[in-house]
């Protein structure tokens, strides 16, 4: 196979990648939440390299709230003014 070939065949891989990524991340955040946890906890296990516990760190979903008086499900969204 030629080098320009096989270049050509890596760029058009990343693009695919990238985009069923933005694809997934828009129509599933919940999944994708759940696959970022899943694939931390493997990488942050105990007798890891440091490097790959701190991918496993970035990598990490953002902790949420405390969820208040709901249950934290973050999606109530400002509370409308009351009518008089």
């Amino acid at each position: 196979m030629d080098a320009g070939l096989l270049v050509q065949y890596l760029i058009i891989a990343v693009a695919v990648l990238v985009s069923a990524w933005v694809v997934l991340k828009k129509q599933a955040p919940g999944t994708v939440r759940k696959l970022r946890g899943a694939l931390a906890l493997v990488l942050l296990r105990p007798g890891r390299a440091a490097w790959l516990q701190a991918l496993g760190r970035k990598i990490a979903p953002p902790a949420t709230g405390g969820g208040g008086a709901c249950g934290g499900c973050d999606s109530c969204g400002p509370t409308p003014p009351k009518q008089h």
